[in-house]
């Protein structure tokens, strides 16, 4: 399959690459010139990035603000191009309010000359503090770790968003990008998240430090009290400012995989990693928000970033500079000699347990091209262990900054589906009972709150939930008292997952175990095999309204593509019916929807593609002609542009409709130019009991048959992946199975279904 070739830094040397006819002394010297022109100080790159996880004084402690700063660090560091002399890092005790606003004084104040770039992020939490001047009375705040938390409200050492104004203004550059990951809405526990914010409101009083802070700085830049005011009530400063939340949103700080990190700041640095082009700050942003919710949909929290801007060039990247290197998923820390350290901030976080022992990675040197493989050993979170494999048997020295890009990924055997056991609603007695009962199912596991990440939480409705719910005017609500599955914030019932107050706990379980099955199925293969930006198969997929051939989204495989100025992340319709601030469409019940599916490979793509609803029911739409041979049915030759169902069939009576229930629901794309015949043929089955042999149907599939065509497709693809690999010496262990980004692509398009 073929990828689009890039400019990338890289180092590395040995007899391996002299094969190729590549010198050591060559890749040392390119290596060092692109170092050079990534690091240039002209104009100069300064950062401060502060993360706050262990407070004090009352304040409740967080865990992912120091992943954050690290997130952050290694992005500017390894794909903007900064010196790490010209990041500077306030972590914990270091994070005091002094501390923050000296260092925004003498890093980033005094250094910076105009065009400069300069990056302030903060990781920590939010509140609000009384302020007479700011429509409502309320100033936004970053809580730094010598604040407090009073009981009943009075002075804090909080920096406030006016502070905040000032030293912005303050700068002699306006290539000025603010970052803040925390938020102002109180609570400090959603389910299985913490919540970035510390309660504030007009009980809680600036101190005259702050005060006096603001003094000096009006008497330096200089500006009135009164111009002041009105510059903060108009706009930021200067700049542009991105907020993780909207002001009645919460910031999650979350837990992926075995680690915990801010879900906006995983967002926007796992994104900037993938994007490949220059592209305007405006649409990076909505890619990034489109991202983040995606991220927060999947873990089941509800955020929307927002921005400000203040600058004239409307065309202007984010972070006022474009990236310099290719996509990448990982990113050499430290070598010695066959074995090598990597930081894979570039992987989707619902991808993560694909990159465990075996997984695969392609070293990238700086045109784009394939120079070898590191395999990884172990992973701790965003830090892997791997070995060079040297098909010459030759030891070979990787640089620190090489880049690697996903060529394998594993399916771990022992995954399963977490369950969280709700502690607010559930007594400890009925929670033992619960893991007890949850854990019999197959791929189930019942674990406590806020200690590793889940995909669901099990627990009973109670008076305090069904009010809350009751405000977000969600409909149908189960009875008090009853059990069933609610997103890991517990913000969110799972549809259908709820039945009669009455009803014991095992028998719930029972109830439940087919949508749990679904549910289990679904994440493997939407969540673990979803590779739309690191599949090297060219594919796109347009969904449209039937009737009316109104575009509702378009996606594609960046690397997939052989020619391609965008990034490959959705885009949005130019006619939509409804769209959501993240950019997913909203359809209405009855809604008639079909497919543009465009191979755009020169040899035939196998393709299925299935529909997940809000209730974790599953539905194949594709292929559905049940009187042709399955892998007929289900082929799209080299350069066809298919519409799925076709016209003739759609004035036949095949059509796909939307209906309930209501809520988000999903799309999955899965193409491979090997026939997946085991999966095709277990599909065949299902039509066969289903009564429609010889019809054109979309089937349905239950929890025990979803699970069993999940394995038939993992089956199909580690057959595949085992006879591609094998001229390349890279070996997969017995039992551990893999799948090959040159045959697979695993795509989604995810939508709400409205009334």
């Amino acid at each position: 399959m073929s990828y689009i070739k890039r400019r990338q830094f890289i180092q590395f040397a040995g007899s391996a690459l002299a094969t190729m006819g590549i010198s050591q002394l060559d890749i040392m010297r390119q290596g060092e010139r692109y170092a050079k022109a990534l690091a240039q100080d002209t104009p100069r790159k300064l950062a401060l990035l502060v993360g706050i996880n262990d407070y004090k004084n009352s304040i409740p402690t967080l865990g992912g603000c120091l992943t954050d700063v690290s997130l952050q660090k290694e992005l500017l560091t390894n794909r903007f191009g900064f010196n790490a002399k010209n990041i500077l890092t306030l972590t914990d005790s270091q994070a005091t309010r002094q501390g923050i606003l000296q260092a925004f004084d003498e890093h980033l104040i005094k250094q910076a000359k105009p065009g400069d770039v300069v990056i302030f992020h903060f990781s920590g939490h939010g509140s609000r503090v009384k302020d007479k001047d700011m429509p409502g009375g309320l100033n936004g705040t970053i809580v730094p770790v010598d604040s407090s938390l009073p009981p009943n409200g009075g002075v804090v050492q909080d920096i406030m968003g006016g502070t905040l104004f000032l030293l912005m203004y303050a700068l002699q550059t306006t290539n000025v990008t603010v970052v803040l990951d925390c938020c102002y809405s109180g609570g400090t526990k959603r389910g299985n998240f913490a919540v970035r914010s510390r309660d504030g409101g007009s009980n809680f009083l600036p101190s005259k430090d702050e005060y006096e802070t603001q003094r000096k700085l009006l008497e330096r830049i200089p500006l009135s009290q009164q111009d002041f005011i009105t510059k903060r009530r108009q706009n930021v400063a200067k700049g542009i400012v991105i907020t993780a939340a909207k002001s009645d949103q919460f910031a999650v700080d979350g837990q992926f995989s075995d680690f915990r990190a801010g879900a906006f700041t995983y967002a926007l640095t796992q994104y900037l990693w993938q994007v490949n082009s220059n592209e305007a700050f405006a649409k990076t942003f909505a890619y990034v928000r489109h991202n983040a919710r995606t991220i927060a949909w999947n873990t089941g929290g509800f955020q929307e970033a927002e921005i400000e801007r203040n600058i004239t060039n409307l065309n202007s990247p984010l972070y006022f500079l474009p990236p310099k290197a290719t996509p990448a998923e990982a990113v050499v820390t430290g070598v010695n000699g066959n074995q090598v350290n990597l930081w894979l901030g570039g992987i989707e976080p619902q991808s993560l347990e694909g990159f465990n022992k075996s997984a695969t990675l392609t070293i990238i040197d700086e045109k784009g091209e394939a120079r070898g493989h590191v395999q990884i050993e172990s992973r701790q979170g965003l830090f892997a262990k791997g070995k060079l494999l040297d098909n010459t048997r030759t030891q070979t020295a990787l640089a620190k900054g090489t880049f690697l890009q996903e060529r394998i990924r594993t399916i771990p055997k022992d995954i399963t589906l977490k369950i969280g056991l709700d502690d607010s609603s559930l007594d400890s007695n009925i929670i033992a009972q619960a893991k007890q009962a949850l854990q019999t199912i197959p791929g189930i596991e019942a674990l406590p709150l806020r200690q590793k990440e889940v995909q669901y939480i099990f627990g009973r409705m109670t008076q305090a939930k069904y009010q809350e719910l009751q405000k977000q005017k969600i409909p149908n609500l189960p009875a008090i008292g009853s059990f069933g599955l609610f997103t890991p914030t517990l913000d969110t019932i799972i549809v259908n997952s709820f039945d009669d107050a009455g009803e014991t706990l095992n028998t719930a379980v029972q109830r439940l175990q087919p949508k749990l099955k679904s549910f289990w199925a679904a994440r493997m293969v939407k969540n673990i095999l979803g590779n739309k930006n690191t599949s090297k198969i060219n594919i796109s997929v347009s969904m449209i309204i039937a009737d009316s051939q109104e575009p509702l989204a378009n996606t594609f495989t960046p690397r997939g593509a052989k020619t391609n100025n965008d990034n490959g992340n959705q885009s949005a319709p130019s006619k939509p019916v409804s769209i959501s601030d993240s950019g997913i469409p909203k359809l209405p019940l009855d809604t008639k929807i079909a497919f543009y599916v465009h191979n755009q490979e020169s040899v035939p793509l196998y393709v299925t593609i299935l529909g997940i609803d809000s209730a974790g029911d599953i539905g194949n739409l594709f292929p559905y002609d049940w009187s042709e041979e399955p892998i007929l049915a289900a082929s799209i030759a080299g350069g066809d542009k298919v519409l799925i169902p076709k016209a003739e069939h759609q004035r036949s009576g095949t059509r796909i409709n939307i209906g309930e229930p209501l809520g988000f629901s999903e799309i999955l794309i899965i193409a491979s130019p090997t026939p997946l015949r085991d999966l095709l043929e277990k599909l065949q089955a299902i039509a066969v009991s289903q009564g429609q042999a010889g019809k054109r149907s979309v089937i349905t599939a239950t929890g025990d048959e979803f699970l069993d065509l999940t394995n038939n497709l993992l089956d199909d693809l580690d057959r595949s992946t085992r006879g591609g690999i094998l001229v390349e010496n890279i070996q997969l262990p017995e039992g551990e199975r893999g799948v090959d980004t040159t045959k697979l692509a695993v795509i989604s398009i995810p939508f709400e279904v409205v009334s």
